[in-house]
């Protein structure tokens, strides 16, 4: 009996022991890379469509080169941008150096699940609210880097975002007052 007890309290220390190690190596799997200090946009130059932030003076902001592993139900945040020329998302899209209509189901990806462009022009697929809609990836949304020019001195993505058009928002029956952030989830298509 003792040696029972004794074997028992040893598998579940074992199992616990285990759960533990890939738990924290999940994690040490994404852990932010640095941080980058905001500094105060020009007059004009920081769009706010779509409840975009827009960098603060001296704020620290933190960056990623990774983010959290694909699954085939991956957990995300959807926020909302405009990829339209003059619209929220700044220049054209990185993928393909084109500007999409609004109407045209696209997203940019965190940096991470960006990888180098090698999601680029590929679709994922989005669920959330009861619906699933295909969206082609056609820009990166930089985590390691904004707070300037070239980011529309917004901040950089946190490493969780797919940043969809509003043809996403709308296939997913989400009521507009609900856009701007958004738990969902996605998949490679």
């Amino acid at each position: 009996m003792k040696n029972s007890i004794m074997g028992t309290s040893l598998l579940v220390l074992l199992v616990f022991a285990t759960l533990t190690y890939c738990l924290d190596a999940r994690l040490q799997g994404c852990q932010p890379s640095g941080k980058i200090k905001g500094i105060k946009p020009p007059p004009g130059q920081c769009n706010p469509e779509n409840d975009s932030d827009c960098c603060k003076q001296g704020k620290m902001y933190t960056t990623y080169t990774c983010s959290p592993p694909v699954t085939g139900n991956t957990k995300a945040v959807l926020t909302l941008n405009s990829f339209q020329k003059g619209g929220d998302g700044g220049g054209p899209s990185e993928c393909d150096n084109q500007y999409h209509s609004d109407d045209t189901p696209v997203v940019a990806l965190s940096t991470g699940w960006y990888s180098g462009g090698d999601r680029c022009l590929n679709y994922i697929t989005i669920s959330a609210n009861g619906r699933s809609v295909k969206a082609k990836v056609v820009d990166e949304c930089d985590s390691t880097m904004g707070c300037d020019d070239e980011h529309d001195y917004q901040p950089p993505c946190p490493n969780n975002i797919v940043d969809a058009s509003k043809a996403v928002w709308k296939a997913l029956g989400i009521p507009e007052d609900n856009w701007g952030d958004y738990d969902i989830t996605w998949s490679d298509a």
